[in-house]
């Protein structure tokens, strides 16, 4: 039996240098180990550059581009994800852009059927039965008239149908610039406004039903 060590195992039982760490990463024999921060970087596949470097002075590692690791989602890599300001900026603007979206829709139908032929909407009643104009009548057509661009004629059929439209577009946009800046929309009408609007409804509804105020009239 050979007693005497061989040449391989000299080899393997080599001591470690001073300053270097053991193969556990504890110290060395000959004094403490290498710092974190300037701990071994992890290799990407291939010898490839690492995606992360990290700091030396203990700083987050920052993000160089490489091919080693994820791209990080803000920033719209591979991952797809979009940042959890544009999903909730996504979710404020579905009331708003709901309801636009419901009110082009009934404009656009009214402007496909027009409403001046008759069978396709159905009569006032109150027309139907005292024969005098509400407030809504000629509605239908001043909307049409909107639609197809006859301002004159949108006019001419219900003018303070063409207001609200002005009204809904001031708040539309209101609504739509507070949504994207993150601020609620709160749309608190007085007890005074409510009077004044009722008010102003049965003046119009009042004079298109007089002689002299025929140019209100439908």
């Amino acid at each position: 039996m050979d007693t005497h060590p061989t040449a391989g195992a000299a080899t393997d039982a080599s001591p470690t240098r001073p300053g270097e760490s053991t193969p556990s990463g504890g110290p060395g024999p000959a004094g403490p180990g290498p710092s974190p921060t300037h701990a071994a970087r992890p290799q990407a596949p291939d010898g490839a550059a690492p995606a992360w470097h990290a700091d030396p002075d203990g700083a987050p590692p920052v993000w160089h581009g490489g091919p080693g690791g994820p791209v990080p989602p803000w920033h719209g890599g591979q991952g797809g994800a979009v940042p959890p300001s544009h999903r909730a900026l996504a979710r404020r603007l579905l009331a708003p852009v709901g309801t636009l979206a419901g009110v082009a829709a009934a404009f656009a139908y009214v402007g496909a059927v027009d409403p001046n032929e008759p069978g396709h909407y159905p009569v006032c009643p109150l027309l139907r039965f005292t024969g005098l104009y509400c407030p809504g009548c000629g509605g239908l057509r001043s909307a049409h008239a909107f639609v197809t661009g006859d301002l004159p004629a949108a006019v001419g059929a219900n003018a303070l149908a063409v207001a609200g439209y002005g009204l809904f577009a001031v708040v539309m946009t209101l609504w739509l610039i507070r949504v994207i800046r993150g601020v609620p929309m709160r749309l608190a009408i007085a007890p005074a406004w409510w009077w004044g609007i009722g008010a102003v409804l049965a003046l119009f509804t009042l004079v298109r039903n007089l002689p002299f105020g025929s140019a209100l009239a439908p």
